[in-house]
């Protein structure tokens, strides 16, 4: 099964997706890891996301695309990917589409955490103050979320005239998140 977890910065997928990794042996593909491994690895490529990271601009898609592609042989072996933060642009949807058809799978269940603006913001900057992640910077931050509101709104029609969609409020417990999505993936 492959399933993305859609929702901004901080919503709490990184959270469901270890879990989901730990009950169900998945794969999880958060782009926001492997961007930090990159910007990391002092490679040139490295350098580039580092830079872009810092503006609080979104990674291009060849670059973002690329990285998922190394991951798929991996994924298909453990019977699935938990896509974290992506896709985030239609585009990065119908490549991802393509991508997975060309090697016989496809995207099976997309879960939306639905969040408060304004509850991010004051979760991202406690964050910031007990991590000090450089791409949590708060001012960073908003400059994401926008971004993100702008960018991703189309992906919301895409994948519900899919009938892959599935809404989970993200503002409830941790637990009862949880407990939302077992039940969206039928467990």
């Amino acid at each position: 099964m492959n399933l993305v977890l859609f929702g901004p910065p901080a919503a709490g997928k990184g959270t469901q997706a270890k879990r989901l990794v730990e009950e169900r042996g998945m794969i999880q593909l958060s782009t926001g890891d492997m961007l930090r491994a990159a910007r990391a690895s002092g490679t040139e490529l490295g350098k580039r996301v580092a830079g872009v990271m810092d503006r609080g601009e979104l990674v291009t898609d060849e670059i973002v695309i690329a990285l998922i592609e190394e991951q798929l042989p991996r994924t298909e072996a453990a019977g699935g990917a938990i896509f974290d933060g992506f896709p985030r642009t239609l585009a990065q949807a119908e490549a991802l589409d393509i991508l997975l058809q060309g090697r016989g799978s496809k995207v099976d269940k997309v879960i939306r955490l639905k969040v408060d603006d304004a509850a991010l913001v004051k979760r991202i900057e406690g964050r910031f103050a007990a991590e000090g992640r450089p791409d949590d910077n708060p001012e960073s931050f908003k400059v994401r979320l926008s971004a993100y509101n702008s960018q991703t709104a189309p992906l919301l029609p895409y994948y519900a005239g899919q009938g892959k969609l599935t809404e989970v409020d993200g503002m409830v417990s941790i637990e009862a998140v949880a407990a939302a999505i077992d039940k969206a993936l039928g467990a």
